[in-house]
């Protein structure tokens, strides 16, 4: 079976005065462990051919930061990127925020590790979750996907870049 081409995801935002703030996830496993900027995503995951791309990004939501995505109507679609491996993936915004001791708890990966040691090991999908101003979250996201706080930006918008 083909692994999916297609990935899905929610960009939850917060607004703190006048400064907007997105919340990104940094991926769990030893290959991220030293990385910082350029290495952060939406929370996000695969998604099936026919799967409804917003019902599975909403899933990915939960299972990456162990809250469940809001019971809202108020997406704010900001499209899809082609990121350098050739995965599409598609977001949506929200406004939201998460409660003052909410630490990422995320699904497990296994994975073996070290390479060619025959031993699995288990590691979590993202390792933390952290709220970020713009110009800060535009270093730490993958390129590909800066683009959709642009597109977040012009959405509210906001003249915040």
């Amino acid at each position: 079976m083909s692994r999916s081409r297609n990935s899905a995801g929610l960009l939850m935002f917060r607004k703190c005065g006048a400064q907007l703030e997105v919340l990104l996830a940094h991926p769990g496993g030893p290959y991220f462990r030293n990385k910082d900027d350029g290495a952060w995503t939406i929370p996000k995951g695969e998604a099936g051919d026919d799967e409804d791309l917003l019902a599975r990004a909403r899933i990915e939501f939960e299972e990456e930061l162990g809250m469940p995505a809001p019971a809202t109507t108020n997406w704010i679609a900001l499209g899809n990127v082609k990121q350098k491996g050739g995965k599409t993936v598609h977001a949506w915004a929200f406004e939201g925020d998460c409660p003052s001791d909410f630490v990422a708890v995320s699904n497990r990966f296994e994975l073996e590790w070290p390479p060619r040691s025959g031993q699995m090991k288990q590691f979590p999908e993202v390792d933390r979750a952290e709220f970020f101003p713009l110009d800060k979250a535009r270093k730490k996201l993958k390129d590909a996907q800066v683009a959709f706080l642009d597109r977040l930006v012009e959405a509210l918008g906001s003249h915040e870049k």
